[in-house]
């Protein structure tokens, strides 16, 4: 999609200083090329920072004065948005004083920016000025989690003695003299805008947009969503089970086991997905609970799941199904010998076919514990692992 096909939408989070605005409407028009215009523009802020905003741009006409004197385009009303941050009990907020506000604030910003990217068609341009660093930090995060390629992030600089000067909103074209008053109200030197800076310092962030799940609404479960994925995503591919197919798969490499070979494997996956003692945990880490002995593995009830999944391997009335349940069942289960035996041919397959060592321990069968008391499992998350019979999924972590 072309620059020019955008529509060109500017966002502020704005406390008490409204130049901001004008500056950087500057900058964008007047120090960058192409110069940017606005369809629309976006303000975040409290109400005591909408007073200041419409005092001062909209009721002392800053705002059109700058668009006059450099020739631009009117910008209608209706394009011109005041948004007041409501707290808890639905009122608007007066300032950002305690931690509730803060947490108003953040989910506010960030389901401001998810809507506003939803619109393939527009083009943020987000500005960090004017409002207090937890702002600032909020707008910034939000357009991490849902920003596209072409959505901007700026910072405005002033020379610094323009920069809380009341007067100074942006830099007219004709030279003009502003006062400045001293501690005790008296004047102290005038300053001439021909002097005055404004720069419009880009600012890059990584984009997690389109590589993370993120599926809350709330700006701490949404960070808490995009770091799981993070931790997980750059070393664990998702780990595949098809059990028609007898094969495991992660990432471009698929694997033939033989049928106990699947159903081991398979067991021992279920044990993430069915056996996890810490549902509330959105990840495994180091985790090992959930890993079964030997000894559990040869229990008839292992056995009877185990025997579920030969069936999805061959169909419920195959003859090898009928072999694999009488061989076994009156040994009570899968002996631990050939648990043991199977357990290392899985993962002697695996270190043979797995090139990248970084992957390796999340997919092979590890054993933690004493010997004699050894216990068994895989370490890959339980968010990663897809179990699949006759090409449908059936778990997933």
């Amino acid at each position: 999609m072309s620059e020019r096909a955008f529509r060109e939408i500017l966002i502020f989070v704005i406390g008490t200083t409204p130049q901001i605005v004008t500056e950087t409407l500057y900058a964008l028009t007047e120090e960058i090329s192409p110069p940017i215009f606005p369809d629309e523009i976006h303000l975040i802020t409290t109400l005591h920072g909408k007073e200041r905003l419409t005092a001062e741009l909209i009721e002392k006409g800053r705002l059109e004065a700058f668009l006059k004197e450099y020739h631009l385009p009117s910008i209608s009303p209706s394009k011109i948005s005041i948004h007041v941050v409501r707290g808890g009990d639905g009122l608007p907020l007066q300032d950002i004083q305690d931690r509730s506000h803060n947490e108003a604030l953040a989910n506010f910003i960030v389901e401001f920016i998810r809507e506003k990217t939803d619109d393939m068609g527009t083009r943020l341009h987000c500005s960090l000025a004017g409002g207090r660093k937890t702002m600032s930090f909020y707008l910034g995060s939000a357009l991490q989690l849902f920003g596209r390629p072409w959505d901007r992030l700026y910072h405005v600089l002033v020379s610094p003695e323009f920069e809380s000067h009341p007067e100074f909103f942006y830099k007219p074209k004709k030279n003009r003299r502003l006062a400045c008053a001293g501690p005790d109200g008296k004047r102290t030197k005038t300053l001439q805008t021909k002097d005055a800076r404004i720069y419009l310092a880009e600012l890059p962030y990584l984009r997690l947009r389109g590589k993370i799940t993120l599926e809350g609404k709330e700006f701490t479960e949404l960070v808490m969503e995009g770091q799981r994925e993070i931790d997980t995503a750059l070393v664990q591919p998702t780990l595949r089970l098809n059990l028609h197919e007898r094969t495991v798969g992660f990432g471009e490499t698929i694997l033939d086991l033989v049928p106990i070979q699947t159903v081991i494997y398979g067991y021992l996956l279920r044990q993430k997905l069915e056996a996890c003692l810490f549902r509330d945990r959105p990840y495994c880490l180091d985790c090992t609970e959930c890993f079964p002995t030997l000894a559990d593995l040869s229990k008839r009830k292992a056995f009877e799941e185990m025997a579920s999944d030969y069936r999805k391997i061959y169909g419920e009335f195959s003859g090898r199904v009928d072999e694999f349940q009488k061989h076994w069942e009156k040994k009570g289960g899968i002996d631990p010998e050939t648990l043991r035996q199977n357990i290392s041919k899985i993962n002697g397959l695996l270190k043979e076919q797995i090139a990248d060592e970084r992957i390796l321990p999340y997919v092979s069968i590890s054993s933690v514990g004493k010997h004699g008391s050894k216990r068994y499992g895989i370490r890959a998350e339980k968010r990663k692992i897809v179990i699949e019979s006759y090409g449908d999924k059936q778990h997933t972590g």
